[in-house]
């Protein structure tokens, strides 16, 4: 009986350290992606895959997140609906609402400000590296997401740019793949499943995050576990047979460890946009209704593509 109650209470343990470490994943941002009071992330040339308005937001790729406006087709946010047939399916908007005004004060008095303290101590060059880094650093999740999609050019290529940025790109801080015309669009877990054909559902806004989709929010958290960060440097998914960077039994450095990498990733992306779309904050009569529609027109798109 003994034993057996010991077996029970390291299962618990473990059952409810993964739940505490998505739980923190989910919400202080597993891929990126910062809460932007001005409206950092609401594109008017490009829009970033994740809309990091008044919410953490995941940088896009490093060749058209930061600096130079994107070579893709301008991105109209305020389009109407009609232009993408998009049926926007928000029933939680009461609660939505208040989320995002909630975010979007929490940018005004706290992230914006501590951008730009990171913005005035640190080179641009280097903000620009320690988004390639973490960009380069979500590879997997975009590889097997663009095999599940029968993609298997953009499979090909996100391969060759993991390769190439982190042998010569030193751990990927230099974007040399960009140069070499290694591109693809990002695939996610959200667009394979609209690709297969899953409705969106209800329009959803997370508090310190991005707004999602209920099906983007799904594939979110499974984009998580598809990464092998979390398996074999800092276990999220505990497979005793494999070695990992950190213990499995030591959760308060893995928790640690994500916080901090989680909090300068959003620091650092929010530090990137400070210039970016001033204005449009000042000249939107319903911003939520912009947001929201820019975010389902993107996602529309990327599933399209």
């Amino acid at each position: 009986m003994a034993g057996i109650d010991e077996v029970a209470i390291q299962f618990n343990r473990r059952v409810g350290g993964l739940a505490l470490t998505v739980a923190l994943l989910t919400f202080s941002g597993y891929p990126t992606h910062a809460l932007s009071g001005d409206l950092a992330g609401l594109p008017v040339g490009d829009f970033n895959a994740s809309v990091p308005i008044v919410a953490v937001s995941a940088p896009a790729p490093p060749s058209t997140a930061v600096g130079d406006s994107s070579a893709e087709e301008p991105f109209d946010p305020f389009a109407k609906t009609g232009e993408l047939q998009l049926e926007e399916y928000d029933p939680w908007e009461p609660l939505n609402t208040r989320v995002f005004e909630f975010n979007r004060q929490l940018d005004r008095w706290i992230l914006k400000p501590v951008a730009k303290g990171y913005d005035f101590v640190m080179p641009n060059q280097v903000q620009i590296g320690v988004s390639n880094f973490f960009y380069n650093a979500r590879f997997v999740p975009r590889f097997v997401n663009n095999v599940l999609q029968g993609k298997i050019r953009g499979a090909g290529i996100e391969a060759g740019r993991f390769l190439v940025n982190t042998t010569a790109g030193v751990a990927g801080f230099i974007d040399w793949a960009s140069d070499m015309g290694l591109k693809t669009p990002e695939e996610d877990l959200g667009q394979t499943l609209g690709f297969y054909g899953v409705k969106p559902g209800p329009y959803i806004v997370v508090p310190l995050y991005q707004p999602f989709t209920l099906r983007d929010l799904a594939g979110y958290v499974g984009d998580i576990f598809l990464n092998p960060i979390y398996w074999l440097a800092l276990p999220v998914i505990e497979i005793d047979a494999i070695p990992s960077a950190v213990p499995h039994y030591n959760r308060t450095t893995t928790s640690l460890i994500l916080f901090t990498a989680k909090v300068t990733e959003v620091v650092n992306d929010r530090s990137l946009n400070l210039e970016k779309y001033q204005g449009v904050e000042e000249s939107t009569v319903d911003l939520y209704s912009a947001v929201r529609n820019a975010y389902l027109q993107k996602r529309a798109k990327a599933i399209q593509e």
